[in-house]
């Protein structure tokens, strides 16, 4: 059986910065930036036994607005709808009653969020980003 906690003395900060690190979307990130980037979110562990084996983090203002970001399952648990889990923990937890945009990015999980909801945008036209430098440059690298 697979717990899932958003208590945050539990999250094995060193192991989610190894997972986030390896990705496509934060490769190399560094440890200060995940630990600022946890503090700054509600964050959702998932546990076998004592192992984290998933996280996910929701950055909001708990009234209009969510982003859903850093998805991961450990390995040997995919396949176990997990991802899926985390995403109806968030979408489904009282604190979010009433969010009118849930949004994320993904490069390859269309169909497990299209499983909780999401979809494309309706207006594409009408959002736009500022990227650093750095998120630029990643992203011409990955196209």
């Amino acid at each position: 059986m697979i717990e899932l906690s958003d208590d945050a003395s539990r999250l094995d900060v060193a192991r989610i910065h190894g997972w986030l690190a390896s990705s496509y979307w934060s490769p190399g990130i560094a440890l200060d930036t995940v630990q600022r980037a946890i503090a700054g979110s509600h964050c959702l562990g998932a546990y076998r036994g004592e192992a984290q084996v998933g996280f996910a983090r929701m950055i909001t203002d708990r009234a209009t607005f969510a982003w859903l970001a850093d998805v991961w399952v450990d390995e040997p648990v995919r396949g176990l709808g997990l991802g899926r889990r985390m995403v109806d923990w968030f979408i489904e937890h009282p604190g979010y009653a009433g969010i009118r945009r849930f949004a994320l990015v993904t490069r390859d999980a269309h169909g497990v969020y299209a499983a909780n909801g999401f979809h494309a945008l309706l207006r594409p036209e009408r959002y736009m980003e500022r990227l650093s430098a750095q998120a630029t440059a990643l992203l011409k690298a990955s196209a």
